[in-house]
């Protein structure tokens, strides 16, 4: 069901400065940062020869990562995000194996302006898991 690694997230304490390492000290390339106040995020992505780093900073008062930099306030990752071919059939498959969706069960659309779901760390060995549709 799953496709390849599309991302892993990384929640960052200062969005200019974590863009700077990747960008001058590992010589990635780097986007410009993107509000998301739909999902409560400023999102800057670090293109791989093989996958993308998604650094993550709270946008607006109810962020939910908010809780998250509280709690780690050097910032650590936060999410892996797989790809998937189709998300509704991945969903259903995912809800009939006993997987919990966080929030709506409805996918909603992502930063890359693709649906997404994310999925109960519980459920999957610790580890907050996007899927998006590709």
């Amino acid at each position: 069901m799953i496709g390849k690694l599309n991302h892993v997230a990384i929640v960052v304490p200062n969005l200019d400065v974590a863009s700077e390492i990747y960008r001058n000290t590992l010589g990635a390339d780097v986007s410009d940062a993107v509000d998301l106040p739909d999902h409560g995020v400023t999102t800057v992505f670090v293109t791989l020869p093989n996958t993308k780093i998604e650094l993550l900073y709270p946008f607006g008062e109810n962020s939910p990562i908010q809780n998250f930099l509280d709690k780690n306030p050097s910032g650590g990752m936060h999410h892996i995000c797989y790809e998937v071919d189709d998300i509704f059939a991945a969903r259903d498959k995912l809800l009939a194996d006993g997987a919990r969706i966080l929030g709506s069960p409805e996918p909603k659309n992502g930063a890359h302006g693709k649906p997404v779901l994310f999925l109960h760390p519980k459920d999957f060995c610790g580890t907050l898991v996007e899927i998006e549709q590709v």
